[in-house]
């Protein structure tokens, strides 16, 4: 099997709050390779897209920053790098789609020249243009010419959400990060921005990490799937196994949020109570305050391990294979 593009090893990410160092993600493995979509899924608060900031060095706070662990990109280790090295790494090896496209385009600059910004900074003047309606085409845009100059509030959610796209790929990454990219957007444009991120992972043998708390977007898009919860991975597998056979209760639990606790569609369905702060994290399996199938003395001591279970994946749950579905026995 050839190396993966992109392995993340025992990463842990930390916030100084004051004189309190707070753990938000803690010994998260995973990799991605070529041409394959990857999915970290979770509720809001899980670490999903800390870890996302965590492999390109750009976090949203000054006081967030890697505790330990490492990320190689084809084959070459991103920590310790230098500014210099960084900026050579983002948009160039690994581009970025974040959730909200209005939050990330200048309202008073053409969405064209906003694409070619992404290769100006990089050096790249020359073909600048040319490239750019290259990409609006790539991306399924009516007349790429004429969007090029348009300013974004022209342009609909869906249009916006492939405008950045471009931009990330503008430079020819061999991975994309995209988070939340079709969150804000209704469920027929969904469709479509979900399509366009599947022919790209083929075409262009792009790599593609997902953030996502939606099972039903990594069900449409991904080959293996990470359930992230409380800063952890606490499930791994591939995705019609996930999806067929879920070990971990809060898996089942999510798979629940989406088709009922009995996976009959129409049965509304909620896990009780949210995810836990950093500061308020429980001992033992982190799931557990929440876990219908709780056991004292066992799920309250000692943070459960990563297991690998036969025929494929891993979870860290304890009890796991006891239930098919924990969440029956609440429902």
């Amino acid at each position: 099997m050839s190396a993966p593009l992109l392995e993340v090893r025992d990463l842990s990410v930390e916030i100084a709050a004051g004189r309190e160092k707070l753990r938000v993600v803690e010994g998260v493995s995973f990799s991605v390779g070529r041409g394959e979509a990857v999915g970290l899924v979770g509720e809001s608060g899980s670490g999903k897209s800390m870890s996302a900031f965590a492999i390109l060095n750009l976090f949203p706070s000054p006081h967030a920053r890697i505790a330990g662990g490492d990320i190689w990109l084809e084959g070459r280790n991103l920590r310790g790098l230098s500014a210099r090295e960084w900026r050579g790494v983002r948009g160039a090896q690994i581009g970025m789609v974040f959730q909200d496209p209005s939050s990330y385009l200048d309202p008073l600059i053409p969405v064209g020249r906003q694409v070619a910004e992404t290769l100006r900074a990089h050096g790249r003047n020359e073909g600048a243009e040319a490239r750019v309606l290259e990409l609006l085409d790539l991306m399924e845009l009516p007349s790429p010419a004429e969007v090029a100059r348009k300013y974004p509030h022209e342009l609909s959610g869906g249009m916006r959400q492939r405008i950045l796209i471009a931009a990330a790929l503008a430079l020819r990454p061999a991975l994309l990060i995209a988070d939340e990219p079709t969150t804000a957007l209704d469920v027929t444009v969904q469709a479509g921005i979900l399509d366009l991120l599947t022919r790209l992972r083929v075409e262009l043998d792009l790599g593609i990490l997902l953030i996502t708390h939606d099972l039903g977007v990594v069900a449409e898009t991904c080959q293996q799937v990470h359930v992230m919860y409380a800063g952890t991975i606490v499930e791994q597998n591939e995705v019609g196994a996930l999806f067929r056979q879920p070990r971990h209760p809060y898996s089942q639990g999510l798979l629940g949020s989406m088709l009922g606790p009995d996976s009959r569609a129409g049965n509304l369905f909620s896990i009780p109570g949210s995810v836990p702060g950093a500061r308020d994290m429980p001992a033992g399996c982190r799931f557990h305050p929440r876990c219908p199938i709780f056991q004292p003395g066992l799920c309250d001591t000692g943070e459960p391990a990563l297991v690998d279970r036969t025929g494929g994946g891993s979870d860290r749950c304890r009890r796991s294979g006891e239930f098919d579905n924990a969440w029956r026995r609440t429902a």
